[in-house]
C-alpha cells in the first residue's frame, strides 16, 4: 500500500476509513437523538431527515481542495445539514460529527472554512439551548464544550492534513529516488558495456600487433626461401621451417588472445568470476593452472576491475609463452582496503628488470599506478616468476 493510502481511501478523493466509522457512529447518535425530540415536535418524522440526507450524501463526498464547484456545493449541503441536524439533536452526543464536519470543511474549504464552521457550530448550541427554553449559563456551559471541541477538532484537522501533505510528498520523493536508482543502473550498466568494449578494442589492437608480427616475419622467410631456392636450397628450406614454426606460434598466439576476449562478454560475470573463467581458459595450453580466491566480497570501480584482469592475463600469457613453466597459480585475496592479486609460475623466470623490459607489465604498471596500487614483478631465487598487483578496494577515476 503506497503512502498516504490510510488517509486517502485508495482514491485520494474518498473519506479515510477512521473517518467513515465516525460517521457513521455519529449519525446514528444523532438520529437516536433527533427520535427522541420528535416525539414532542409538529412534524415527528422530520426531525429524521439531517441524519438521513447526510448517510446519503456521505459516499459522493470529494476531500481534497481544488474540487469541481459541484462537488463544493455537494459539501456545503452536508455542512449546512450537519449544522441542522446539530441544532435540533443533543449537542453533546453530536460532537463526534462535529468532529467529522470540521475535517471534511478543513479538507475542502481550507482553514478558514474549518474557522467558519466551528463558529457556527458554536452560535447554533447556544441558540438551540435558549430556544428550548433553558437557562443561559447552561447554554453557555454547553456552547463552550461546543466551543473547546470544535477548536480541537480544528487543530486535528491541521495536523491530518499536514500528515497527508507529508505524506504524499514522501510518496513523490520515493518515486523520484525510484526512477533515479533505475537510471543509476541503467548508467552504471552502460558504463560497464562501454568500458568492457573499450577494453576489447584495446587488446584487440594488441593483438592485431601480435600477429602482424608473426606474418611480416613469416613473409620476409617465405621471400628468403623463394629467392634462395635455387642457389641455396638449404637455405631455402631452413626458412621454411622456420616459417612454419612460426605459424604453429601465431596460431597458439591467437587462440590464446581469443581465449582472453571471451571472458569479457560472458553474460553476467565479473570479477572473480571472470577472473577464474579466464585462467581455467588456459588450462589447455598444456601447463596446469590453479585459481584459488579469498575473502572475494569486495567493490571495485570497473577500471580496477579490468585492470586486475588484464594483469592475470599478462601474467598467464607470459607463463605460456616464455617461461616454460608446467603450473601457475594464482591468488585473489581482500586484504585489509585492498586486493591482491599473485600470478606465481615455475618457470625458468626473467632476467633484469621485467617491468623495465617488457613494454606489456609497464604499460599494466602505468596503468595500476593510477588507480592509486602498485604492481611488482620478480624471479624466485631458484627459478619461478611472480606478478603481484595491489588496487584499493573503492577507487576514483579521474576522467
Amino acid at each position: 500500500m503506497a503512502a498516504g493510502d490510510h488517509w486517502t481511501h485508495g482514491t485520494g478523493k474518498r473519506a479515510p476509513y477512521i473517518l467513515s466509522a465516525l460517521f457513521a457512529c455519529a449519525d446514528l447518535l444523532l438520529l437516536w437523538s433527533t427520535v427522541e425530540v420528535a416525539r414532542t415536535g409538529l412534524w415527528p418524522w422530520a426531525y429524521c431527515v439531517p441524519p438521513v440526507l447526510m448517510a446519503a450524501l456521505w459516499p459522493f463526498l470529494h476531500w481534497e481542495r481544488g474540487a469541481g464547484a459541484g462537488r463544493r456545493a455537494l459539501s456545503v449541503v452536508f455542512l449546512l445539514t450537519a449544522l441542522i441536524g446539530l441544532g435540533i439533536g443533543n449537542g453533546l452526543t453530536g460532537l463526534p460529527l462535529m468532529a467529522v464536519t470540521i475535517v471534511h470543511a478543513v479538507c475542502v474549504f481550507g482553514v478558514g472554512g474549518g474557522v467558519t464552521l466551528s463558529a457556527l457550530m458554536t452560535a447554533t448550541a447556544i441558540w438551540a439551548h435558549l430556544l428550548a427554553g433553558r437557562e443561559l449559563a447552561r447554554a453557555v456551559t454547553e456552547a463552550v464544550v461546543v466551543g473547546v471541541f470544535a477548536g480541537w477538532a480544528l487543530l486535528t484537522a491541521r495536523i491530518l492534513l499536514g500528515a497527508r501533505r507529508r505524506a504524499s510528498e514522501t510518496e513523490r520523493l520515493l518515486g523520484e529516488l525510484t526512477e533515479a536508482h533505475a537510471e543509476l543502473r541503467r548508467y552504471a550498466a552502460r558504463v560497464r558495456e562501454l568500458t568492457v568494449a573499450e577494453e576489447r578494442a584495446r587488446m584487440s589492437r594488441e593483438m592485431h600487433d601480435s600477429v602482424g608480427h608473426y606474418l611480416t616475419v613469416m613473409n620476409l622467410g617465405l621471400e628468403n626461401a623463394r629467392r634462395f631456392r635455387q642457389t641455396r636450397p638449404d637455405e631455402a628450406w631452413e626458412e621454411v621451417a622456420q616459417v612454419q614454426r612460426l605459424t604453429m606460434e601465431a596460431l597458439a598466439d591467437t587462440r590464446r588472445w581469443v581465449r582472453a576476449l571471451k571472458p569479457l562478454a560472458l553474460e553476467g560475470r565479473a570479477g572473480p568470476a571472470a577472473m577464474e573463467e579466464l585462467a581455467r581458459s588456459f588450462g589447455g595450453t598444456g601447463i596446469e593452472v590453479a585459481f584459488r580466491a579469498h575473502g572475494t566480497r569486495f567493490a571495485l570501480a570497473e577500471e580496477a576491475e579490468l585492470a586486475l584482469y588484464r594483469v592475470l592475463q599478462e601474467g598467464l600469457t607470459n607463463a605460456v609463452r616464455h617461461s616454460g613453466a608446467r603450473r601457475v597459480e594464482v591468488v585473489l585475496r581482500a586484504d585489509g582496503d585492498q586486493v591482491v592479486l599473485t600470478v606465481t609460475d615455475d618457470g625458468r623466470g626473467a632476467d633484469g628488470d621485467a617491468l623495465e623490459a617488457g613494454r606489456g607489465l609497464a604499460g599494466l604498471r602505468h596503468r595500476v599506478l593510477a588507480l592509486g596500487g602498485r604492481l611488482s614483478a620478480e624471479s624466485g631465487p631458484a627459478g619461478g616468476f611472480t606478478l603481484r598487483a595491489e588496487v584499493p578496494v573503492k577507487v576514483e577515476v579521474d576522467a
